[in-house]
């Protein structure tokens, strides 16, 4: 196997955000008289709007206004990051370098939208580490669906198979693995249960584990 890329996710892969998605989600739509749970806004992670707007109205009905609700998140979550430092998650920066060193090409794929996905990465010292953005608003279909993956790859000269998606949430595995790439995921909110087990090309307990799964593919163990 001949990993020639590394293509991230963001939002609970690279940076600690995915758990203030989350808790800003509910808090927004228990503002508006909604009754959003934890476990309902976990289900909308890296979901597409097409996908999640039909979701949450068949919840709570389509008097749920998605994009005022969703305004009223971004609000909640740019008033916290001016308060408190973007959190970097662990093992990013050693396999960044590890990446560089062996000439393995990067990318990010996100549901973020690319004025935010640069302003993030460049807070965390990161958006000079990768060769390509990629982001949902880019694509036809968002995740679930392969397209940010198979846009991704086609950005970067390569076809999916040769790149390894790294993914924390459900939606976001499934993108890349319809995509063709080698998916590792790296559970950030919740672990994988045996769908996605049975899914994925290997799980990571962090990013400083890819490289150690980056190196057995380059030495031709199988990951499965």
């Amino acid at each position: 196997m001949n990993i020639k890329a590394v293509i991230f996710d963001m939002d609970g892969l690279l940076l600690d955000t995915e758990k203030l998605l989350v808790r800003f989600w509910v808090q927004a739509a228990n503002e508006a008289g909604f009754p959003m749970t934890r476990g309902h806004a976990l289900n909308i992670r890296s979901l597409h709007r097409s996908f999640a707007v039909p979701y949450l109205q068949g919840l709570f009905g389509g008097e749920f206004d998605y994009l005022k609700i969703r305004s009223r998140r971004m609000e909640l979550m740019n008033d916290y990051l001016e308060n408190h430092p973007l959190e970097v998650k662990k093992g990013a920066g050693e396999l960044l370098s590890y990446l560089a060193e062996n000439r393995v090409s990067t990318a990010v794929a996100t549901a973020t939208d690319i004025e935010r996905t640069r302003s993030y990465l460049s807070r965390a010292g990161l958006l000079d580490k990768m060769e390509r953005i990629v982001c949902a608003s880019m694509v036809k279909r968002g995740k679930p669906e392969p397209d940010i993956y198979l846009y991704a790859a086609e950005q970067l000269g390569l076809s999916p198979r040769e790149c390894m998606a790294l993914e924390d949430s459900p939606n976001g595995v499934k993108s890349a693995v319809g995509a063709g790439c080698v998916t590792v995921m790296v559970p950030d909110l919740t672990p994988p249960d045996s769908e996605l087990s049975a899914l994925i090309s290997a799980k990571a307990n962090s990013l400083l584990d890819v490289i150690d799964i980056l190196e057995k593919t380059k030495r031709g163990v199988a990951l499965c």
